[in-house]
């Protein structure tokens, strides 16, 4: 009973402190005087027992639950300890990489300044170079102007110092004249007569041993006979040999002589050979050496893997005597078709003769005897000719549907006559921007066509860094004509360049290299700078538009008419 009378007590003073108030002030009384009436309650009733083992379960039970918080407790304070570890280590780890990523921005840091350093070293040697150079150049126009101050005050004395004599000894010249007047008078008058008798003795002299020989002369007939026949003898050689060496100069130019149609040749001819002999030693002996037929022929890799092949099948068709094949070159102009024909026949061991189509035609009856000519001259070559047809369109057009005049024809039927079979002599050539033009019979001479597309971006990449190379960085290098280049990024301008030139052939990458050089020609200093280049990039681009524009325009007009024109190969992203 007095324990269940303590928990009666405990649970009402519990119930009281629910509410905490204050310490002293707070205090009440009642709260004693309710827990001993109800421990008095308690022990009066029959439920005593019952209620004591309830406060024990309790009891129990709050212990367990104190003891369960209590793990719970030291667990999550283990929980912590573990979490607290790991985000030490987390922490840690951080901690070091942040560190080698601190080292390494140092690093890179200090080797940026470094070449940072070095560069600006470079610079201000270079400035250093420059000023030195400068100055030198200065030191060296001044010298030279000293120096030629001073020749033209010497001249200007000695010039003084000889009108000053010429004058004095003009001065006592006439003073002596003047003095002996007289006598000179009468020695210019003894010399005249003096003179005048000896031509008219002369005279009489010549006049008697000419009238004496032609008298003899006229009164003896065998020496008039032998001199009438002796003239006509002279003169019959005369005529003779004039009319020889003609005949024997147009058949030495017939077979040794350039003919009228060919505009380049690496053949000599008997002429250019006794005009310059150490000029065309030189020329055979590089003619004669083994070139790589793609030296300085900027292409795609399938394209240049297939004219490989060509040159070296007609390098082997030369050494084996073998019958050459006939090509067709084609595509838009600029992209290296010419070049090419000339690095294949000298990669082969073989002269080249370049000739246009544009030539035949105003040359009318005379074109069917000049074809044969040509055919004669290619025939005569101990080393094989490569014939290179330039615009060959322009003259092996369809006979049948195109407009061409009988002479043109002729010439046509000529040059199909001599073209009929292969020819271990010569090897043909032809190039055109209009294949679709010509006459079924020249396609059926034809072996193989190759198709020059315009370079893409990596071709013309690699065009602008070998013009850039040709034209700006060698000349001012050497340091043998008035250019220099300013400091910039010659790779990266160069690529950026081939990016900007889309579409462009490579003859126009090339006119823009030269104009380049140009550029630097005409500035005060010449120093080609890096805004110089992209000004004439810039007007390079703008020319190619408008004459694609021209192009497009000119197409339009013509469908409008109804006329039927060949399709050109627009550049790739021009609008059509």
């Amino acid at each position: 009973r007095r324990s269940c009378r303590a928990c009666y007590l405990r649970i009402l003073w519990a119930g009281d402190r629910s509410t905490p108030k204050d310490k002293w002030s707070n205090f009440d009384p009642t709260g004693l005087e309710r827990a001993a009436k109800a421990a008095r309650e308690l022990d009066a009733s029959r439920h005593a027992k019952d209620a004591l083992s309830l406060a024990q379960m309790q009891e129990q039970t709050l212990q367990l639950e104190q003891q369960a918080k209590l793990k719970e407790y030291e667990a999550a304070i283990e929980q912590l300890k573990n979490e607290q570890i790991r985000v030490q280590a987390e922490e840690r780890r951080k901690t070091l990489s942040e560190e080698t990523k601190q080292h390494q921005a140092r690093a890179q840091y200090q080797d940026k300044l470094a070449r940072q350093r070095y560069d600006e070293q470079m610079r201000q040697q270079q400035l250093a170079n420059e000023e030195n150079l400068r100055k030198q150049e200065e030191s060296v126009q001044k010298q030279e102007a000293m120096r030629r101050a001073t020749v033209e005050r010497e001249m200007e004395l000695r010039h003084k110092n000889e009108m000053l004599r010429v004058e004095a000894e003009a001065r006592a010249r006439a003073k002596a004249e003047r003095e002996n007047a007289d006598i000179i008078r009468e020695q210019i008058r003894l010399k005249a007569a003096e003179h005048r008798q000896t031509v008219l003795e002369s005279l009489k002299t010549a006049g008697m041993l000419f009238g004496e020989g032609f008298r003899a002369f006229v009164t003896d007939w065998d020496k008039v006979t032998a001199t009438v026949a002796g003239l006509t003898l002279l003169a019959v050689g005369v005529y003779s040999a004039k009319n020889a060496t003609a005949v024997a100069g147009r058949y030495i130019e017939a077979r040794l002589g350039k003919p009228s149609l060919v505009r380049e040749t690496s053949r000599i001819t008997v002429l250019e050979a006794l005009k310059h002999p150490i000029k065309v030693e030189c020329g055979s002996r590089l003619t004669s050496k083994a070139q790589d037929a793609l030296e300085g022929v900027v292409l795609s890799p399938q394209l240049e893997a297939r004219v490989r092949d060509i040159a070296i099948a007609t390098r082997n068709t030369k050494k084996n005597k073998s019958l050459y094949r006939n090509i067709l070159m084609y595509g838009p102009p600029g992209t290296g078709k010419t070049l090419f024909a000339k690095k294949l026949a000298v990669h082969s061991g073989m002269d080249y003769a370049i000739m246009t189509g544009g030539d035949v035609a105003p040359m009318g009856r005379e074109g069917v005897t000049a074809i044969h000519k040509l055919f004669d001259w290619a025939n005569t070559s101990r080393r094989g000719l490569l014939l290179f047809v330039d615009e060959a369109d322009a003259f092996l057009r369809k006979r049948a549907t195109e407009k061409i005049s009988e002479d043109l024809r002729a010439t046509l039927n000529a040059f199909l006559h001599r073209t009929g079979q292969h020819s271990n002599k010569f090897m043909l050539v032809l190039a055109s921007n209009q294949p679709e033009q010509f006459d079924w019979a020249i396609n059926d001479r034809i072996d193989e066509m190759v198709n020059f597309d315009l370079p893409q971006l990596e071709e013309r990449e690699r065009l602008v860094r070998m013009y850039f190379d040709r034209h700006v960085l060698k000349p001012a290098t050497e340091g043998k004509q008035r250019l220099k280049l300013a400091q910039f990024d010659y790779g990266k301008k160069c690529s950026e360049i081939a990016r900007l030139t889309e579409g462009m052939s490579g003859r126009e990458i090339s006119q823009l290299a030269v104009a380049w050089q140009a550029a630097a020609y005409a500035s005060e200093d010449g120093v080609l700078t890096e805004a110089m280049i992209d000004a004439r990039v810039a007007d390079a681009v703008q020319q190619h538009r408008q004459k694609m524009e021209w192009l497009k325009a000119e197409g339009t007009e013509a469908s409008k008419e109804g006329i039927r024109t060949p399709l050109l190969p627009f550049p790739k992203g021009t609008p059509v």
